[in-house]
Formats: C-alpha cells, sequence, structure tokens
C-alpha cells in the first residue's frame, strides 16, 4: 500500500549526532564545545559515565558547558552527545533553479545590477517576450542602458531623436487692408500646418510654449501696381521689430515683401507681423498661401 505521512527523508544522509569528550582536572568547570546547542534538554553530558541531570548538573552559553561542580580528574572522563542532528548546508544543484521556482516580483534590481546576472544566463526571450509597443514611447517610458558599467535608467526624453518643432505655416485667406500710417498687425487666419497648436488664427500670433531659437519668416504682396515707403516686420511681445524690410522709393508692380530672421524666444514670448506704409490711401495685400504667408520653427539642439 501507499506510504502515508509525511515521506522519509533519504536525501539529507549527511545529518549525524555530534559528540564531545573532556579530561576533567577536579578544578575546572568550564567546557566549550563545538557547536552551540539550543538548551541543556538538547545534549546529554556524561561523567565518569554517569549522565548528569541537566536541571543542576550543569548549564549552557552557547558553546560553554559550565558544571555545576568540577568533575573529577581523568583522561576523557567527560562526553557530551548532541541530541539534535546538525543540519548540514544544502548547495542548490547547476540549473536546477527553474523560472516556476521564482515567485513575482522576485529578481529585484539588486539582482540584475552590477554583473550580478552573467549574459549566458538571460533568456533571448527576455524582450522578444514581451508585448510590442506599437507607438514611440511617451517621454517618462524608461530604459535600463549601462553607464560604464553600472545599470541605470533613463526616460525616453533625454535619448529620443530632437525635431524642429514646434513649427507653422498661416496664410491669408483673404486680403487684408493696411491704412494708410497706421501700424497694422496682419491676420494670416488660415493654417497650413501647426504641429504643436502653437499658432493662434485669431489674433495671428505664434506662441512657442518652448523656449529655444526660432527661424521665424513672413511674405505679402500688395496688389497696388506702386507701393511707397512700404514696411513688413517681425515683432514679439518682449520687444519691438526684431527684423523689418522697408522700401522707400517706388517698387514694381506685383512685388513681395519678404522678412526672415533667428529669434531667440522664451516660452510664452509671442511673434507676431505689422506692416506699415505712408502712400496715401489704404492698400490691400493680396490672400492665398503663395502670396501672404508667416511661418516658423525651431532649430535643432537649440
Amino acid at each position: 500500500m501507499a506510504y502515508v505521512g509525511t515521506p522519509i527523508d533519504t536525501t539529507n544522509q549527511f545529518q549525524s549526532l555530534q559528540g564531545k569528550r573532556f579530561s576533567g582536572n577536579g578544578s575546572t568547570t568550564a567546557f566549550t564545545l563545538d557547536v552551540a546547542p539550543s538548551s541543556v534538554f538538547d545534549i546529554e553530558v556524561f561523567v565518569e559515565n554517569v549522565r548528569q541531570d541537566p536541571n543542576s548538573a550543569y548549564s549552557l552559553s552557547g558553546t560553554t558547558l559550565t558544571f555545576a561542580a568540577a568533575p573529577a580528574s581523568g583522561t576523557n572522563n567527560i562526553y557530551v552527545i548532541h541530541q539534535a542532528k546538525a543540519v548540514g548546508t544544502i548547495e542548490v544543484l547547476d540549473g536546477a533553479i527553474t523560472t516556476a521556482k521564482l515567485g513575482a516580483d522576485a529578481v529585484t534590481e539588486a539582482k540584475i545590477a552590477d554583473d550580478a546576472v552573467e549574459s549566458e544566463h538571460l533568456n533571448d526571450n527576455i524582450i522578444s517576450g514581451q508585448t510590442a509597443l506599437a507607438a514611440e514611447p511617451a517621454d517618462t517610458d524608461e530604459f535600463l542602458v549601462s553607464d560604464a558599467g553600472t545599470i541605470k535608467r533613463i526616460d525616453y526624453s533625454l535619448i529620443k531623436g530632437q525635431t524642429m518643432t514646434p513649427a507653422f505655416r498661416a496664410f491669408h485667406s483673404s486680403t487684408q487692408n493696411v491704412a494708410n500710417t497706421t501700424l497694422t498687425t496682419l491676420s494670416f487666419d488660415s493654417e497650413t500646418f501647426d504641429s504643436d497648436g502653437t499658432y493662434n488664427t485669431s489674433n495671428g500670433r505664434f506662441t512657442p510654449g518652448v523656449a529655444g531659437k526660432y527661424v521665424i519668416f513672413a511674405n505679402v504682396r500688395p496688389d497696388d501696381t506702386n507701393v511707397y515707403q512700404f514696411e513688413l516686420e517681425i515683432r514679439t511681445s518682449a520687444e519691438n521689430a526684431i527684423a523689418k524690410f522697408s522700401r522707400g522709393n517706388s517698387a514694381g508692380s506685383g512685388d513681395s515683401f519678404s522678412v526672415y530672421t533667428i529669434a531667440d524666444l522664451s516660452d510664452d514670448e509671442y511673434v507676431f507681423i505689422t506692416a506699415y506704409h505712408n502712400q496715401g490711401g489704404t492698400r490691400t495685400l493680396l490672400a492665398g498661401t503663395a502670396e501672404a504667408f508667416f511661418g516658423g520653427f525651431k532649430i535643432i539642439g537649440a
């Protein structure tokens, strides 16, 4: 029939009883054992083959066995037997620890840092076996890197490729009039593109949201045959004009006016375009993506 109860231990064959002999001299009461018993009842003590009473004949402190009275002189006339078995160290066989033996979250950063795990012990599917990320990582997503041999984590925002954004291009969807001797903010009320939603079509302002150096440009074309004293300016909320195109003599029929610069902008410093003339009457600026446009983009690394 099948065995009932706790299985017999057939593997720990190295377990055995411990013993120790001493020679009394009629004056010594303290003797040192090789193993520290847990209590006086874990050992049997004999003097001249007479078993000693554990309640009164001796006491223990660590590995020190102290008799209440010094044993008589004699060669090896004292001996001690440990009743509790000595427990050996069980060495785990090579390759014996499998995935099933590991608890959830059992492998901590301390176990994979500083070469604690050699590369040959890492399974090839440690990466391929994970769920694939089907989109660009978020800026706060983290990666593990070796920094001169020390494992560290780093946010994606610090290693992703830089882009020339924010970037935008806007244009006039309809003509805009510029009155005589009146500094006029140009509307550029429609967008070709706006990468970060930083251009406002209601007031013609670009507010980058990210500090840096930006290429800013604009172009307009009046519908007049000749235009005198026409000025096109790039302005910011922090300064007056930072770039200006000005013509004081007669322009040719259908001429365009362009202005551009590199502006060092704070995150909340907005940019806009103005026009001015003193030709006596109102002048009309043509509409369309090729006739009247305003744009800009951040310079990589700046």
